[in-house]
Parts: structure tokens; sequence; C-alpha cells
């Protein structure tokens, strides 16, 4: 899966990531939102840049890894995230802000399944972190090509409530495993 988003063209990628972006931007839980997670993005994953200056107004918060685990921060600028662990960009500042406190928690993922399961890098940070029962919606952001039918999932690993690519939105119930999917552009493979 890795392999597979790393062959996407750059100009793709860019132009996928506003897409998706611009399709969460729209839907009432990021509009609704007081406070948001986003994310660094790193090897080809869906950008959140403007995500980031979409959500001016709001409070915004990026993870930095804390030994074993996640810390939100809340940030003013991009200015404010450094190199951290693995590489990837970390809030430098102190303001740091509980799950429970965000609306809206934007995800990166290898893989996604229909069924609203995320496969991650295997660390575990973001099951960890988002197993905080208080914690707000959690959308996870994806190309097409990283949407599979089924991933094995554990008891553990934390389903999304939305999934969106730059073909469709997934929409799922955290009470059953139904899904809702919309597409964009007039159907699948758009």
């Amino acid at each position: 899966m890795l392999a597979r988003r790393r062959q996407l063209a750059t100009d793709r990628c860019l132009a996928w990531s506003l897409r998706i972006q611009q399709a969460l931007a729209e839907l009432p839980e990021f509009v609704s939102a007081s406070a948001i997670g986003l994310y660094s993005s790193v090897g080809n994953e869906v950008f959140t840049e403007e995500l980031f200056r979409s959500g001016q107004g709001k409070k915004i918060a990026y993870p930095r890894v804390l030994g074993n685990d996640l810390e939100f921060v809340q940030i003013a600028s991009l200015g404010e995230l450094c190199p951290g662990t693995f590489g990837i960009l970390e809030p430098i500042g102190s303001n740091v802000v509980s799950v429970a406190s965000l609306d809206l928690i934007v995800v990166p993922g290898v893989a996604f399944d229909l069924s609203g399961h995320r496969l991650g890098y295997g660390k575990g940070f973001y099951d960890r972190v988002l197993h905080d029962p208080e914690r707000g919606t959690v959308a996870g952001l994806a190309f097409e090509r990283q949407l599979v039918e089924a991933l094995p999932a554990e008891q553990h690993d934390i389903r999304m409530d939305l999934v969106i690519t730059e073909n469709r939105l997934l929409r799922f119930d955290r009470q059953s495993p139904n899904v809702f999917q919309h597409y964009f552009h007039g159907g699948p493979g758009r």
C-alpha cells in the first residue's frame, strides 16, 4: 500500500489532496467544529494545509509523539511545526489540549477499508489516543487507491467515523457496521 501511494505523481497528489480537503471543509462536522486535530503529512499522504487555512478562527492542534503516546498541541501558525519523531513535523509549543476537547480529529493511514477500519504504520499511536470515549468525530483522509474491501482488525483498533477520498465520502455508524457512501463527481472512478 505504501508503494502504491508513493507511485502517485506529485501533481495528482496535490490535486486530489485539495479535492479531499475541500470536501471535508464543507461537511457539517468541520463547519461546526470549534476545535480540530490535524496531522502533518509525510510520504505522499493527503495534505492538510488547506484544512489549516480553512479552519482559521477555530482551535487547531497537531499531534506530537511523547514516548509511546500522542499528545495534541494547539498552534496558531504552521511555522510552529518542526521536524520531530520519525522526521514528521510536530508542534513545538506547550499548549497541550485533550483529545476530548477536539470536535474533529483528522488522521492519516496506510489503508482504510469499507467498514471504517484503518491500517496505520504499526505503532498504535492513534489507536491509543482515540480510545477516549469523549473523543469527537474521527475522519480518515486517503486516496481511492488506499481503500480495500477489508482489513484485519483487532478489538483495540478504532474505526473511523468518516473516510474521505478524491471520489467519495464514506460515513460509518459507531454502533453498527452500516456505511453510507456518497460519490463525488457523478460516480465511482471519476
